[in-house]
């Protein structure tokens, strides 16, 4: 092996992961493919999350061309075999705090480490949202991007949220993912970056009220209307209860008829470009309170 071939990445572990040669046939956690694709970057193939069915999300897809990608798998689904056979040469993962790879099981994801170089990039809580994109953005750059960040469409996205947030009295938000007909559960603000995010560019996020759950609280939905939310972020995930199944409860109904209702994916790319996106529709539904 010539060395000056080799090439070598320090992950969120503090792993330094490194490759025979340039990686060229790279598979990739759903949301991590999708950032990659945003960075001019075409993955082999993807894989899921616990949360995820036979097929990959569309909501956690981004601009994937989901027809033509391979799809390995999902959780204890994953397969192993299938990913070996198509010969990569980097699978990008990520994780949630302590160095963990999300969305497949603690014993396959030693025996994937043992087989292929793998990067693992924290999404978690205790990361800032654009830390966490800067990360994938140093990745995309060692694997050799043909696309620059969209910088200035998101620093165009942020100076009109907070246009729309400034002053006082701005319309009350709250982030949910539906449970089903019965419970929601209450996104924890501090606890995701991107909601973070939102509050330092003054949009005013609902923190519901301590208890059990460390990123959301389990309430009724009569506790959520209680809430009195002038724009609501819903869960647009496969894994959540779809409006469809909720038009039964009054209080939905409630909340719905007050509210203006926005999709909101809590595993959306981490790229400018998706954030931009992002931050334009929160920015439409608030200045449309």
């Amino acid at each position: 092996m010539n060395p000056s071939n080799r090439w070598e990445f320090t992950d969120d572990r503090g792993h330094l992961t490194v490759a025979r040669s340039h990686p060229a046939r790279v598979v990739a956690y759903i949301q991590a493919g999708a950032t990659l694709w945003d960075h001019g970057l075409h993955p082999l193939g993807i894989f899921g999350s616990h949360h995820d069915g036979d097929t990959p999300d569309p909501a956690k897809a981004g601009d994937l061309p989901l027809g033509d990608m391979r799809s390995f798998g999902a959780g204890s689904a994953l397969d192993l075999d299938a990913l070996y056979a198509a010969e990569p040469d980097l699978v990008v993962a990520v994780s949630y705090g302590g160095g963990q790879v999300y969305g497949i099981d603690p014993e396959a994801a030693k025996h994937l480490e043992e087989q292929v170089p793998v990067v693992v990039l924290d999404v978690g809580k205790d990361r800032s949202l654009d830390g966490i994109r800067d990360r994938f953005t140093a990745l995309a750059r060692s694997l050799r991007t043909p696309f620059e960040p969209a910088v200035a469409d998101l620093e165009r996205a942020e100076a009109r949220l907070r246009a729309q947030t400034a002053g006082a009295g701005g319309p009350r938000v709250l982030a949910l993912s539906a449970a089903g007909p019965e419970t929601a559960y209450l996104a924890r603000p501090l606890t995701w970056p991107d909601l973070r995010d939102l509050t330092e560019l003054g949009v005013g996020l609902i923190d519901p009220e301590e208890g059990a759950g460390a990123n959301w609280r389990t309430v009724e939905w009569s506790e959520a209307a209680t809430l009195e939310p002038d724009v609501v972020l819903t869960d647009g995930r496969a894994n959540a209860a779809p409006r469809a199944q909720l038009r039964d409860n009054a209080h939905w109904r409630a909340i719905e008829e007050r509210a203006r209702i926005v999709a909101w994916n809590p595993e959306a790319p981490c790229s400018h470009r998706a954030h931009a996106r992002f931050l334009g529709t929160v920015a439409d539904a608030v200045g449309g309170v």
